[in-house]
């Protein structure tokens, strides 16, 4: 079942003034640029991100620190608009904000993982938002080990990922396990994930990564043997 966006008097004003900011800013031949690249997954108003960030600002100006109510309301609200700068701007400022973000929120963050996915949204909420709220309440580790299971692979590269800035807190067992569930996934950005999950832990133990991969070359794809080591070894 869907989440509806709670009533928010802040989300209200701050959606009034970005969608009055952002589209009088717009490039129209930079915004098909950036579809195409993109591979069509949504329209753009062809904000780059440096004016883009600048213009939130602007937007955000004066306003009130938002609650999570606030939050929620804002980033349902920017995904059901069409252009992809409105999710842009939605992560940021759940990224912002995420200590206000409490397990309640897990929901709706699935529900922006699973809606129009694709790289740009869903790996910043990964780490920045899904892996800040499984942080903040270990219970939220056995929906995690629910979504490595999943079929739906940006919710599977979601279980992959959210451990991207633990470092020293990283769940090993969980990491690695995750990794050998996903490893004969056919889809690029599962394998991809995969080796990205281990580069990333391996900048704190690179042992530890190396032993894994060497263990398990056999089931891993190339492609994530070949992330997984770039920073560690042949």
């Amino acid at each position: 079942m869907s989440v509806v966006p709670p009533p928010s008097a802040w989300a209200d004003t701050v959606l009034d003034r970005l969608t009055t900011v952002y589209p009088a800013a717009a490039d129209p031949e930079r915004a098909e640029r950036m579809r195409a690249y993109m591979k069509d997954v949504a329209p753009f108003l062809g904000l780059p991100s440096p004016e883009r960030r600048e213009l939130s600002r602007t937007v955000l100006q004066g306003t009130p620190r938002p609650d999570e109510s606030g939050l929620t309301a804002l980033a349902l609200r920017c995904w059901a608009l069409p252009e992809r700068e409105y999710a842009y701007f939605a992560v940021d400022c759940l990224r912002r904000h995420v200590r206000v973000l409490s397990s309640d929120s897990f929901p709706v963050a699935r529900q922006l993982i699973t809606t129009v996915p694709w790289w740009d949204t869903v790996d910043h909420l990964a780490a920045h938002v899904v892996g800040a709220l499984v942080a903040a309440d270990p219970r939220l580790t056995a929906a995690m080990d629910a979504w490595i299971e999943d079929d739906d692979l940006w919710v599977a590269r979601t279980a992959l990922l959210h451990q991207l800035r633990y470092k020293d807190a990283t769940d090993t067992g969980r990491l690695f396990a995750y990794c050998l569930r996903q490893a004969g996934h056919g889809d690029f950005f599962i394998r991809k994930a995969i080796g990205w999950a281990l580069r990333e832990y391996a900048k704190t133990d690179p042992g530890a990564v190396w032993s894994f991969v060497a263990a398990h070359r056999d089931v891993l794809a190339p492609l994530s043997v070949r992330e997984a080591l770039k920073n560690v070894g042949p």
